[in-house]
This record gives C-alpha cells, structure tokens and sequence, in this order.
C-alpha cells in the first residue's frame, strides 16, 4: 500500500479511470450486440439505427484512448460489411 500522499491520489485515479474506461468499453460492446441483434433479426431500420449507434461509440472509445485508431476503424468496417452483407445483397 502507498505512504506517500501523491502516491495515494494516483492509487485514486487510477481506479476512477478503470472504472470509467471499463464504463466506455461495456457501452461499446452493447452497442456492438445490439446491432447484431437486429442485424439477425432481419430489421432492416433498426439494424442502420444500431449501426449508427455502434459507429459512434466505437469512435468515441477511439477518441478517448481505448482503442487504437486502427482498431475502431477495423471493428467500424467489421459493422458495414455485416451490414452490407445482409441487406444490400438483395
């Protein structure tokens, strides 16, 4: 355990940054799941809402440092090409 004062408040904010990050990281993957959700329910409307959605979260957990730029630009293509895939076809 840390005796020094400064050493104390970091020991506090690195807990409130894994908590807000585990936060981010959690709406991330709900935002992921629901899309999937509607994308194999077959609903066309709220699968691109989802989509949207999932877009903007993925962004944002890139934006504050959870994922790198490459990942969320992979997992945000990952999302449109399922998408594509599954309604533009036919």
């Amino acid at each position: 355990m840390a005796n020094i004062k400064s050493a104390k408040k970091r020991v506090k904010i690195t807990a409130i940054r894994t908590d807000r990050n585990n936060a981010y990281k959690s709406a991330v993957k709900t935002a992921v799941k629901r899309f999937e959700e509607a994308l194999n329910a077959g609903n066309q409307e709220k699968a691109e809402t989802a989509l949207i959605n999932a877009v903007k979260k993925v962004d944002k957990a890139a934006t504050k440092g959870l994922f790198h730029k490459n990942k969320a630009a992979h997992k945000k293509s990952q999302l449109q090409l399922a998408f594509t895939k599954t309604f533009k076809a036919s």
